[in-house]
């Protein structure tokens, strides 16, 4: 059972098919363009969408609003400090731009940066800055029936490619991303991040974590790799963090907050050249563009999510979803991960080809069928056209992410979306794909206009 009381509702949405067809119309396709308002079950991210406790809300009625060494940075400072163990705390206003503050710092242009699998703003980050983002994960992360149970694992062959390719001149950094948002919510071993990091010292290249569901990875180690059994969350991701020689995070995931995100590092010169950069962008060192309660909020969800009772049930909550969907047919990418269930579009929809979205097809279907938000992780997100051929290159995967905010739905909120999917899944040969109206250049598929081919989507 839940963990924790509800002492604050909020009602849903209830829409009529109509209604929705207008919407989607009116958003060209694209989910994001849809108001809230007409959302009834939102499962868009998990990030920024928690449900913060009551020692959150009161936490924020002690916000110090000091522009200069605010209490309650010092507060999240301590809490940074003992999980990770990195000296330099820097606060941004979400992880993105934590992303950015260090690629833009280290990264030249024809730098590569390996990661196990870049997700969206990362990938965007790293190539604004005319760097390479280069993914680097266990093949088996691309095969979605597989049941490896650390599907984000580094394959330091990979690695060795990279370097072999263009040398340690051109290696600023290799980030590890737990868990592997791209790759279906997959957790990263302690094993494989002890060896990405003993190659990394190996070559003399600093190794940075893309944090932001450190605790949620922590939680997979304990339960699926014996060696960490016996060990306590927090005891592992120190474990994790102990590897490496900082990490970036937001917030708005494991830090059970609304908005808020970090740099950490024990590398002194580099958060000297981090922190002059945060004070011409975000603001001064001890508010990085964030309020005083914001910050007391941080600090208080990041002790909040190490325990152990919240991550049994969170995990195990996303865990019952996924097997419900698998129970009623609907192919899913295995093993369930920690914040998600992601439906495999290729499977679901095998009659549309990836040039016509098929994960963006599905996500429409869904929120016609019964006002449910998911979001496309497939051709829309990472397609990349050809500018002198019109040619596309496609991704591994076609999927369609169904994070799961924390402390938000109940599991008969999932039994809906459960049902909408299985009824999708009886009449799939009525979803037709869709084609591209407009699309911008960078991070595309937030703003992305389509149109149905076919038929109604």
């Amino acid at each position: 059972m839940e963990p924790y009381k509800i002492k604050v509702v909020e009602p849903l949405a209830f829409t009529t098919r109509a209604e929705r067809e207008a919407a989607l119309a009116g958003a060209g396709y694209n989910l994001f363009n849809v108001p809230a308002a007409l959302i009834t079950i939102d499962l868009l991210t998990d990030s920024g969408t928690s449900a913060m406790s009551d020692r959150q809300w009161s936490g924020m009625m002690l916000g110090d609003e000091s522009y200069a060494g605010s209490r309650n940075y010092f507060h999240l400072e301590h809490m940074v400090r003992r999980i990770t163990g990195y000296r330099h705390v820097i606060p941004t206003h979400q992880g993105r731009v934590a992303e950015n503050l260090l690629f833009s710092t280290v990264v030249k242009p024809g730098d590569r940066v390996p990661n196990n699998i870049h997700f969206d703003t990362t990938r965007a980050n790293v190539e604004h800055n005319l760097g390479v983002a280069v993914d680097c994960v266990v093949d088996d992360a691309y095969d979605v029936t597989s049941p490896h149970p650390f599907k984000g694992d580094m394959d330091i062959a990979k690695l060795d490619r990279v370097l072999a390719e263009v040398g340690r001149e051109r290696l600023p950094l290799v980030m590890l991303t737990i868990t592997n948002n791209s790759g279906g919510g997959q957790p990263v071993s302690l094993a494989s991040a002890r060896a990405a990091s003993a190659w990394c010292r190996r070559h003399g290249i600093p190794l940075f974590f893309d944090a932001c569901r450190f605790a949620e990875n922590a939680w997979l180690c304990k339960t699926r790799d014996p060696d960490c059994a016996g060990m306590s969350v927090e005891q592992i991701a120190r474990a994790f963090f102990d590897l490496g020689d900082g990490c970036t995070m937001s917030a708005k995931k494991d830090g059970l907050v609304n908005i808020g995100g970090f740099i950490a590092t024990n590398d002194d010169a580099l958060a000297t050249r981090l922190s002059n950069m945060l004070i011409l962008i975000e603001g001064f060192t001890t508010y990085g563009g964030l309020a005083g309660r914001d910050l007391e909020a941080i600090a208080i969800g990041l002790e909040e999510v190490l325990d152990e009772r919240y991550l049994e049930h969170r995990v195990g909550q996303v865990r019952r979803f996924g097997e419900r969907l698998q129970a009623a047919g609907v192919p899913i990418v295995l093993p369930v991960g920690g914040h998600a269930v992601f439906l495999d579009a290729r499977r679901f929809l095998p009659h549309v080809p990836q040039p016509h979205f098929p994960a963006q097809a599905l996500t429409c279907a869904l929120y016609l069928e019964a006002g449910i938000r998911g979001v496309e992780i497939g051709g829309l997100m990472f397609g990349v056209p050809d500018e002198a051929t019109g040619a596309w290159s496609w991704p591994e995967l076609e999927l369609v992410r169904l994070a799961v905010p924390r402390r938000v739905y109940t599991d008969a909120h999932l039994d809906y979306v459960v049902e909408a999917c299985a009824r999708l899944l009886a009449r799939r040969d009525t979803i037709h794909g869709l084609r591209i109206v407009s699309r911008a250049p960078v991070l595309p598929h937030f703003t992305a206009r389509l149109a149905p081919l076919g038929g109604p989507a």
